[in-house]
């Protein structure tokens, strides 16, 4: 069926009217000092309800990166996630995910009572995240605490909606999924949605909001500034899609043709096929690239700066058949360019607060685009010792302007790393580092740290030194990803430790 009138919005004029001098002063940012950070989603934070969340265990590890002298704490995305659990496939480009609102926090706010948790307590998983617990029991309970909040006239529900030009769209769409069971959109019946549980959406919106403020005060209390993450492609089962549909690549029934993915390469011999619908950037340049303007400055509400995932896309992106059996059969297809970040300026001023994700096939093309916006692009340490004598990931190359990480969410640990590699692969790293102190993940913290790259980050995994059993994602794999959690808040031992090392490399701030 057609998506609802109601969730159809006029992305360009409601632009216009949020637009102008006073939000471009909101979105501009100084360039990055010498800094450093951590990278740790929300949902791998301990706790007791079966998956880490943005309540006090996300507050208190604010304080502890601040313990750790670091300025930074980057994030994946924030939307809710799809059946594996994975952020990048979101059913919306703007919405906060449920699933990470603090059942902690809704106690104290007295949305909830402790009589009404004691079984969610008791049957909440200890181990890695469980999507389908929190999904099936703990996300029923914040929509609970979300009609409460919706009924209460002083809740503030209908004043936050009035500023949130997405909103209505994505309750909508929720509240339609919801009735329909789960069911894609092209499956619904022509109910119109239901407007108590579009009005419980927009209340979990509140609720997402609300308890994101509390995290990121008690970040800049910290000294702390938080890193968020654009991904590049939305689901196709998305309110995104279902109401923006002359914005992407679709035929008469809403059905992509072809897809995303990424063409084969060492690591995936027949490429990876995403299934993301692709993008009609002659439609989008229509408008002005009005939605793309209100998905940065809608995020940049939240974060300081933004990680822009898939950057070569918009040079170039990946087009596979939609029944391709693979992606090794897709075409490279131009994207947007310089357009869509002239764009971009006009809403955020000439300083970007952007991170280019430039890696994979990256052409002279793709760097122009990235240099040409002066973007700080991506160095990888792990990808740095493969063989090639003057790597462009060995640090001593690194330009100023960029970002190094030891790994990230897509790649293994680095201990898992350092266990899975060759002896003539481990030499070279020893050699670089001037032996090596026996802790290989933390010889590559410090080399990250004393490298010229302005702001340094590792994943959690390698201040702890764990290896591939915690492991975040592995591309490719359809399942297993994206689970792994702490078991309790890290120590005041690796803390000092990575403050030690952030002092003597010049980053603390």
């Amino acid at each position: 069926m057609n998506a609802p009138g109601t969730m159809r919005a006029r992305w360009a004029g409601t632009l216009s009217v949020r637009g102008g001098d006073a939000k471009r002063k909101t979105c501009l940012r100084e360039p990055m000092e010498r800094s450093s950070g951590v990278l740790l989603h929300p949902t791998s934070l301990c706790g007791p309800w079966g998956g880490g969340d943005i309540g006090p265990e996300a507050r208190a590890f604010s304080v502890w990166l601040g313990r750790g002298r670091q300025s930074w704490w980057q994030m994946l995305p924030l939307g809710p996630v799809d059946g594996g659990g994975s952020p990048y496939n979101s059913p919306s480009a703007f919405a906060g995910s449920a699933g990470l609102i603090s059942v902690d926090d809704l106690l104290a706010d007295g949305l909830l009572g402790h009589e009404e948790v004691v079984d969610l307590r008791r049957d909440a998983p200890k181990g890695d995240v469980d999507f389908r617990f929190v999904e099936e029991r703990r996300v029923p309970l914040v929509r609970r605490a979300a009609m409460r909040l919706a009924s209460d006239d002083a809740g503030g529900v209908a004043e936050f909606v009035a500023e949130q030009p997405w909103l209505p769209e994505w309750s909508a769409f929720a509240a339609s999924k919801h009735q329909n069971g789960g069911a894609p959109w092209w499956e619904w019946d022509d109910r119109p949605p239901d407007p108590t549980l579009v009005a419980t959406e927009c209340a979990v919106q509140v609720l997402f909001a609300r308890q994101w403020s509390r995290l990121r005060e008690a970040a800049g209390a910290a000294g702390v500034r938080l890193i968020g993450d654009l991904p590049i492609f939305v689901a196709g089962d998305s309110a995104d899609v279902t109401g923006q549909r002359s914005l992407f690549l679709l035929n008469e029934h809403g059905q992509p043709e072809v897809v995303a993915g990424c063409p084969p390469d060492a690591f995936t011999p027949a490429g990876q096929k995403w299934g993301m619908p692709l993008y009609d950037w002659e439609g989008n340049a229509a408008t002005g690239f009005a939605w793309w303007r209100l998905r940065l400055t809608a995020l940049l509400e939240r974060v300081d700066l933004v990680r822009i995932d898939h950057f070569r896309g918009f040079e170039a992106a990946w087009h596979v058949p939609v029944d391709a059996p693979d992606a090794s059969t897709g075409r490279w297809v131009p994207g947007p360019g310089a357009q869509l970040f002239e764009a971009l300026q006009e809403s955020c001023g000439d300083t970007l607060p952007l991170i280019a994700e430039d890696l994979g096939i990256i052409t002279p093309a793709v760097e122009a685009l990235r240099d040409g916006f002066d973007l700080p692009g991506m160095r990888i340490l792990q990808f740095a010792f493969g063989g090639e004598p003057n790597h462009p990931y060995l640090p001593h190359s690194y330009p100023s302007r960029s970002v190094v990480y030891t790994g990230t969410h897509d790649n293994q640990t680095t201990l898992g790393w350092w266990l899975s590699i060759g002896e003539e692969e481990r030499s070279r790293v020893l050699r670089y580092v001037g032996g090596g102190s026996g802790d290989p993940a933390w010889d590559l913290i410090r080399l990250a740290w004393d490298s010229p790259a302005e702001l340094a980050v590792a994943p959690m995994q390698d201040l702890l030194a764990l290896d591939d059993q915690s492991r975040l994602n592995t591309p490719g794999r359809a399942e297993g990803n994206w689970s792994w959690r702490l078991d309790t808040r890290p120590d005041d031992l690796v803390a000092g430790r990575l403050a030690e090392v952030t002092m003597r490399s010049g980053r603390a701030q």
